[in-house]
């Protein structure tokens, strides 16, 4: 039986948790400037996250632990600008949560304030939850993130699958219920086994939204540079390109190249 489906104008944190009930799966895409905003939103997205993951495909960076506040405001401003029907979700950078609630809220105030993005994402699960709280109580959406959290890469050690033993499968369900109860909206579960991501879903009410997590969760989010092949070297087996503009890119590119060494372009009709 398909899932009911509604239409939305603007897509808000109630409407996710309307979605989930309705049974309909959440789209969620990264974008990090005006104009793959843009071009995101317009193509129909439930949510933009202005991802952290900057560092890595805007910036060039290893990780994503480089990237600031001040850095993530202008790439977040920049997508809000653009979107007339997507709720944008904003990273809070490395460094501007873990350690003090206060400044958890001063970075969470600065990404509203000065942005305009609609709800910001922490990774972490006990550990940070009264720089949650602190956040939640001034009135400001938050987003969770649990599996691999690329923010804690250095003390992981690698970027392998998440909770595939009992121990940590355990304090996985246990954060996702106590994000919940904190009062966090949505969840992001990242490279867990598909069984835990499913059990999790339906172990509480608020959505959980999947990145190689598999499919029984409640909706999927991709780096849109990922999906869209503009980056080669990544191949997560949770990826599925929809495009490969690397080539056509390069091929359009090199012929731009051609055209104006050889004087084809511009041709008369091109010139004023």
């Amino acid at each position: 039986m398909s899932a009911s489906k509604k239409e939305y104008k603007r897509v808000t944190v109630k409407s996710l948790v309307e979605m989930k009930s309705l049974g309909e799966k959440i789209s969620m895409l990264t974008a990090y400037d005006y104009t793959m905003a843009k071009i995101v939103d317009g193509a129909g997205i439930d949510v933009i996250l202005v991802g952290d993951s900057a560092s890595n495909v805007m910036a060039g960076h290893e990780t994503t632990l480089p990237i600031t506040l001040d850095q993530m405001i202008y790439h977040a401003s920049s997508v809000v600008r653009a979107i007339e029907r997507a709720l944008v979700v904003v990273d809070l950078p490395f460094g501007t949560y873990q350690s003090d609630p206060k400044e958890a809220l001063r970075s969470a105030i600065r990404i509203m304030k000065e942005s305009g993005g609609h709800a910001v994402k922490l990774e972490g699960g006990k550990e940070i939850k009264d720089s949650i709280k602190k956040i939640l109580n001034a009135g400001i959406p938050v987003m969770g993130h649990l599996g691999l959290t690329p923010q804690s890469i250095y003390k992981f050690g690698t970027y392998t699958v998440r909770a595939k033993e009992e121990e940590e499968a355990l304090r996985l369900i246990e954060d996702a219920k106590l994000l919940e109860r904190l009062g966090c909206f949505a969840l992001v579960l990242e490279k867990i086994p598909a069984a835990l991501a499913k059990q999790v879903a339906e172990s509480i009410s608020i959505p959980v939204i999947g990145i190689g997590a598999g499919g029984g969760v409640d909706g999927q989010v991709l780096v849109l540079h990922d999906m869209l092949g503009m980056t080669q070297e990544f191949h997560p087996r949770f990826l599925r390109r929809y495009m490969n503009l690397h080539e056509e890119m390069t091929t359009a590119i090199s012929q731009y190249v051609d055209d104006v060494k050889s004087s084809e372009f511009p041709n008369k009709n091109e010139q004023y």
